[in-house]
């Protein structure tokens, strides 16, 4: 069965897991580019991608925007729970699902999928029961890595490349 599927955690995971606020309150994240073009280059290939947070930030709201990543969910207690309502509505189950996270609120949402992946500076407890722990940190192409194993794990790398010549 093939993964169609990836679910991303933001702080700790496409970021390094630190929130900066300005003296005006504002908040301030950073995004690896290396991840970012393959998360849009997963989409290109037809596949779906879902973000699931814990928090509220306008910043990942415009940051799922530019990449195009259509489910995008803010504000989650249970990321179990929003990734069963996403696959109900794509018609896939947790066969097909890929998911990346580095601590506790994650840990069921990597139990349940197919595959799951933690960056090298995750949590120990979610360590355990990742299939795959990274050698890249959250923030620093991690997701990035993750997407370039499960190319290879699904024989997309002509495909994938093809994007790009």
């Amino acid at each position: 069965m093939s993964i169609e599927l990836i679910v991303l955690d933001v702080d700790g995971t496409m970021t390094n897991g630190e929130i900066t606020y300005t003296q005006n309150g504002d908040e301030v994240k950073s995004f690896c580019v290396k991840d970012g073009l393959a998360i849009s280059s997963w989409i290109r290939l037809g596949k779906q991608v879902a973000i699931i947070t814990g928090r509220n930030s306008k910043i990942v709201e415009r940051r799922a925007k530019e990449l195009g990543i259509k489910h995008f969910y803010q504000g989650v207690g249970d990321k179990k729970e929003v990734l069963q309502n996403i696959l109900g509505n794509l018609g896939l189950n947790m066969g097909n699902v890929a998911s990346i996270g580095d601590d506790l609120n994650d840990y069921t949402m990597l139990l349940s999928s197919k595959i799951s992946f933690v960056p090298a500076n995750a949590s120990n407890h979610v360590q355990k029961i990742a299939d795959v722990v990274l050698s890249k940190n959250g923030g620093d192409g991690a997701v990035r890595e993750m997407i370039e194993k499960l190319i290879a794990l699904e024989n997309l790398e002509d495909k994938y490349l093809g994007l790009w010549y």
